[in-house]
């Protein structure tokens, strides 16, 4: 049963995952996103997960179908609830491993069991109740039922009910003389606490000033009540025998298979959870149709979605964009104005490819796209101290790793390669450079201030950041397809910010 019920592989049997993330993802800031999935999923472990990009399509459109069935409300609902249940189970059991008294533990754990039983038996009846689609939780919800049915279950949960029960009937007196207590068995005697309720009842008023005394609460029994309960114990070793019993013989609680699955469910609420403030701010997410190969790809209104979280939660929005590659078009070369968001753009497409290969909804109305083996970036860092390498050489040595792991189904994102070398040697080193990629048959954006990259040949098509019309100095952070201009607008830009000459002299000579 361990090796079929995994929600996040068809085969049931999970590859090793990543303990470290991908290169690409901080460049890409697919870090921060990842991080703020997690953060109040600690206890899971959710990271590998997400540094472990999957590389054929059958698992990728296994957890597409996951996440439809969790887009229906009584379905994550089901799950989360279940997943708030077993969180209260491990606290229980993890006070009954740190409890003193044998009797404590005894009791918490049977707690932990009957809610157990009762969270089982609750996410089977609402996983029974909505029509589900993907082989994922079709899988689970059968193999749920068949545990429910299993006599190794039903004798738990009637065990669990019987002593929940039986414990619950017990009553006992507890005679309090001075710093002497005692426990004996009950004869009728009246219960203090009613009658003190009654006698004062007279004088409650509706709308009187609370003076409520709130006793600390403490899940653990202090030496007094360690002592009451050892003595109820005596009174009844029957029943606490069968509780002791129950907890020795009773085996792991939850069962490793139903503990992999509230994992591994968190993976797919987390990554929507994350999602819900974006798409009530009106952004498009889709599940992309997967294709067989990367002779066309596309993705209309994508956006990135690392800035989208940053905007929405001031009350913005970011800029869509559009990409396409058509046939023989391998590589998207994007020029334009500085702040125009040519990076955005280029971290945008690099996001809906990598978050397309781990199952997820991609930003953006609609897509279609190849899974690809490798998404590969090169972002510029800032210079280190310590690092010999001079920036240039720096940048050779990353594309050159780039170039030796890309295959035909690798997708390369370069954003303003060689921008610390002379004019002369960025033309020709990104001439060689592109064009090595270009034979190597992968999808490619490529970010550059040299306009002669977009027409290189046949595979290369331009896109370029735009500014309002008659506005220079405007941005519209829209990428489109259109021939590279020339234009970088550093004169707009120094005429905005009282840079241009003129406005220097006029600052310095009287």
């Amino acid at each position: 049963m361990d090796e079929v019920s995994s929600l996040l592989f068809a085969s049931g049997q999970p590859p090793a995952l990543r303990e470290r993330p991908p290169a690409c993802l901080r460049d890409l800031e697919l870090d921060r996103v990842v991080e703020a999935i997690v953060a109040d999923r600690g206890e899971y472990g959710l990271e590998p997960v997400f540094y472990t990009p999957l590389r054929d399509s059958d698992t990728v459109s296994f957890r597409q179908e996951v996440f439809r069935d969790f887009r229906e409300p009584r379905v994550s609902d089901a799950v989360r609830a279940f997943a708030s249940a077993l969180r209260a189970v491990r606290a229980h059991l993890r006070r009954a491993d740190k409890a003193y008294s044998t009797l404590e533990k005894d009791r918490w754990f049977l707690d932990a069991a009957h809610l157990y039983v009762q969270a089982v038996l609750a996410l089977l009846e609402g996983l029974s109740s909505c029509p589900l689609h993907s082989r994922g939780l079709v899988r689970f919800r059968d193999l749920l039922a068949a545990y429910a049915a299993s006599p190794a279950f039903r004798s738990l949960a009637e065990a669990a009910e019987s002593l929940q029960a039986e414990l619950s009937s017990l009553r006992f007196a507890v005679l309090v003389q001075g710093l002497r207590v005692t426990v004996r068995p009950y004869r009728g005697e009246p219960d203090h606490a009613e009658v003190v309720r009654s006698t004062f009842e007279r004088f409650r008023q509706a709308h009187g000033t609370p003076y409520a005394f709130e006793f600390r609460h403490s899940a653990e029994l202090n030496h007094v009540e360690a002592q009451i309960l050892e003595g109820v114990s005596r009174l009844n070793p029957d029943l606490f025998f069968r509780v002791a019993d129950f907890r020795r013989t009773c085996g792991g609680l939850p069962a490793r298979w139903i503990d992999a699955f509230d994992r591994e469910a968190q993976f797919y609420l987390g990554y929507l959870d994350f999602l819900a403030p974006l798409e009530a701010a009106g952004l498009p997410f889709c599940l992309p149709t997967l294709r067989a190969d990367n002779s066309e790809a596309f993705a209309q209104g994508c956006f990135d979605l690392a800035l989208a979280a940053k905007l929405v939660a001031h009350g913005r929005v970011p800029v869509l964009n559009d990409f396409l590659f058509r046939s023989p078009e391998r590589a998207l070369v994007v020029t334009g104005p500085n702040q125009g968001g040519k990076t955005t753009f280029a971290r945008a497409v690099g996001q809906v490819f990598y978050l397309a290969s781990l199952g997820c909804p991609v930003p953006g109305r609609q897509a279609a796209l190849p899974v690809p083996d490798h998404v590969l970036t090169h972002f510029p860092r800032g210079e280190y101290t310590l690092d010999l390498h001079g920036k240039l050489e720096d940048d050779l040595l990353r594309i050159r790793e780039i170039l030796q792991v890309a295959t035909p189904k690798s997708v390369v994102i370069v954003n303003e390669i060689l921008s610390s070398t002379a004019l002369r040697d960025a033309r020709t080193l990104s001439r060689r450079l592109l064009g090595r990629l270009l034979e190597i048959g992968g999808l490619c954006v490529w970010v550059t201030f040299l306009d002669e990259l977009a027409s290189l040949n046949e595979k290369t098509v331009s896109l370029v950041a735009t500014v309002p019309p008659g506005q220079p100095e405007g941005r519209t952070f829209r990428v489109l397809r259109r021939p590279a201009d020339g234009r970088a607008y550093a004169e707009a830009l120094a005429q905005r910010y009282r840079l241009t000459y003129h406005d220097v002299r006029q600052r310095f000579v009287p």
